[in-house]
């Protein structure tokens, strides 16, 4: 599908300029956003050892983060329409630094689920909807450019922290190592410091000011003339869209199915006899390849051959992604793992560099706040099971592997689904666009009908 018209925004996008840094801070805020449920599992085998919690229990950490992070995407899209982009990142980093601060002072598993995942994951929702967008707004032409670039800032940030949390964990403990992440993540509101609004011709306005991204920059009167009212962002009629619910099924497969290898990643590979320093670096490895394959795939997306039909490498990339997981339980050297990790971070890259921009190719980017809103808090279910579930196994079964088969098994499944729903999408708006056309053609031919008849009546 061609990218939406200017027209349906407003005004013609810069793509360019000032949105550079835009993505730069992006960039920050979304790989604090995605990186870090991943990176603390480096410390749940020492929070399960201190607090004497199971498998399944210290897998809901990351999985309660990452649900209420999805979960909050409506409000965090309403946030923006009312605010803008810049301080809603700049308070996310906030409520993100003061989780982790707080969370280290933690007794009760309890205690760290409400303060890591719930409160955390509050803050990581606020930067995620936030800087994707603002992307949308700065960018057209180039937008999976853009958006492979701000998403890669998930890999760089894997690649950096979860060696960095591993050297603090030896030195200062989880608790120590809490407090110095909570530090660090304070930096998103730097991050959002640079969001600044997209400034815009105001016609309505008598001196010519210009408008920004925040709805309080005219008076009322101004603002009815120059900006279209607020969305509804639980918007039920995004379901009447064929190919967003198709989107959203397979979506849900993957989400259920993508977090769980990463959280088990390091402690598998110490039951493998792994070192745990190395078990830490196959996450870097996978971040370093992600890092590369984001840009990298925005680029392929980008270029007039793949643009048009980009959900079908999104849906190839899910199929790889997922194939790696059915494989990886046969690996069982270092060598082999590392292999596995570098092709995770191939198919892994591809399909989040993908998963936003195929959205906004579905619904265009005045939509898009909706939709990505309305797909956020439904993906919060599977992304809240699936770990735990992933976790479950390993307390039954006493293997890791059997989490990687159910993992790689439902992401080839959604792969497949969207390959084949794809193919009926685009088959039936071929169809519908050519019956539109055949009546646009009949409408003249009856009309000069018409003025026939007329003329004879006379």
């Amino acid at each position: 599908m061609p990218p939406s018209p200017p027209d349906s925004l407003g005004y013609k996008p810069l793509d360019g300029g000032w949105g550079w840094m835009v993505v730069f801070g992006a960039h920050i805020s979304i790989g604090f956003a995605y990186s870090t449920p991943k990176v603390l599992s480096i410390f749940f085998k020492a929070i399960q050892e201190d607090l004497g919690a199971s498998y399944s229990e210290i897998a809901w950490i990351s999985s309660i983060m990452l649900a209420v992070m999805y979960a909050g995407g409506p409000v965090s899209s309403m946030l923006v329409s009312r605010f803008g982009s810049r301080p809603i990142v700049m308070l996310g980093g906030l409520m993100c630094g003061v989780s982790m601060v707080t969370a280290s002072f933690g007794n009760s598993i309890v205690y760290i689920y409400f303060f890591i995942g719930i409160i955390g994951g509050c803050g990581l929702s606020l930067n995620l909807n936030a800087s994707l967008t603002i992307i949308s707004k700065y960018f057209l032409a180039r937008r999976p450019l853009a958006n492979g670039l701000a998403m890669a800032g998930s890999p760089v940030f894997l690649c950096l922290v979860a060696p960095l949390n591993q050297y603090l964990l030896d030195k200062f403990g989880w608790r120590g190592s809490l407090l110095i992440l909570g530090a660090l993540m304070l930096n998103c509101c730097v991050a959002g410091a640079l969001m600044r609004p997209v400034l815009l011709p105001c016609n309505s306005c008598a001196s010519q000011k210009m408008v920004g991204e925040e709805p309080n920059m005219c008076n009322t009167k101004v603002k009815k003339g120059c900006m279209k009212e607020a969305k509804n962002f639980l918007n039920v009629s995004l379901f009447k869209n064929r190919g967003f619910v198709f989107y959203l099924i397979g979506n849900m497969m993957f989400i259920f199915g993508a977090y769980a290898p990463i959280v088990f990643l390091p402690a598998y590979a110490i039951s493998q006899g792994v070192d745990e320093y190395s078990a830490a670096y196959l996450l870097s490895i996978m971040g370093f390849v992600d890092m590369f394959v984001r840009p990298g795939t925005g680029l392929l997306a980008n270029s007039k051959w793949i643009r048009p039909r980009i959900q079908y490498l999104f849906s190839f990339a899910m199929v790889f992604n997922g194939t790696c997981h059915l494989l990886c339980p046969l690996l069982n050297t270092h060598a082999f793992l590392i292999g596995y990790t570098v092709f995770f971070g191939i198919g892994f890259g591809m399909v989040f560099a993908l998963i936003f921009e195929c959205l906004m190719d579905l619904m265009g980017s005045q939509r898009f706040p909706s939709a990505v809103g309305m797909v956020t808090i439904i993906e919060c279910f599977p992304m809240l099971l699936g770990p735990p579930t992933a976790g479950l196994l390993v307390d039954i079964c006493g293997d890791y592997k059997y989490l990687f088969f159910m993992c790689g098994s439902v992401i080839v499944a959604g792969g497949l689904f969207l390959f084949v729903t794809n193919i009926y999408n685009y088959h039936m708006l071929d169809k519908e666009k050519m019956e539109k056309d055949r009546e646009q053609k009949e409408k003249p031919s009856e009309n000069q009908e018409q003025v026939s008849l007329s003329e004879v009546q006379i």
